[in-house]
């Protein structure tokens, strides 16, 4: 394969988010046959089976983007010990009509900031359950629960940390092969 396109969906609304900076981080990250899409996934309706037969025009873009993906990252803060809402139900609507889930079996990661030394760990295993329910092969190392303190980012959005921008390659590395170990 030359080109893998992957599907980005970031649990945060916020623009300034750390975990949307971490997001916009992936392109410096990457080999040039890797690019990212960052979902939106704010403005779909909540999920309603009533209208899963005729979904909106929004779901059915978020369907696409992730059917035409050749992989998954997952970027997650913790909001009450678990994923927020908003990504909770993007993943509802792409796994419904029953027998229509296009999440089946695009390798995945998942990855969280938080300003907190471990936060978003309990929110990983959460969405790991999730996922491993709706099939899809989720990359389990190396652990990737981001603290963020203040000045990791600099105002261009790249790491100030050699440590971290080292760490976040060799995360980067092992979602690539996972990718491609996937997409044969």
């Amino acid at each position: 394969m030359s080109q893998y396109q992957i599907a980005v969906l970031v649990g945060s609304l916020r623009q300034d988010s750390i975990n949307r900076k971490l997001a916009n981080a992936f392109n410096t990250l990457a080999p040039s046959d890797f690019s990212f899409k960052q979902l939106p996934i704010g403005g779909l309706p909540h999920y309603n089976e009533d209208e899963e037969n005729d979904p909106p025009e929004s779901v059915q873009r978020l369907k696409q983007d992730v059917a035409e993906s050749q992989g998954l990252i997952f970027v997650t803060p913790e909001y009450n010990r678990s994923i927020p809402g908003v990504l909770k139900n993007a993943i509802d609507h792409g796994s419904r009509p029953a027998g229509q889930n296009v999440w089946a079996g695009k390798p995945a990661a998942i990855i969280g900031a938080s300003d907190a030394p471990i936060g978003t760990v309990l929110a990983q295993q959460h969405l790991r359950n999730i996922l491993a329910y709706l099939d899809v092969p989720t990359m389990s190392r190396p652990d990737a629960m981001i603290h963020v303190p203040s000045g990791f980012f600099d105002e261009a959005g790249n790491f100030t940390n050699s440590d971290s921008r080292k760490f976040m390659l060799n995360w980067m590395d092992e979602f690539v092969f996972w990718v491609k170990s996937h997409n044969r």
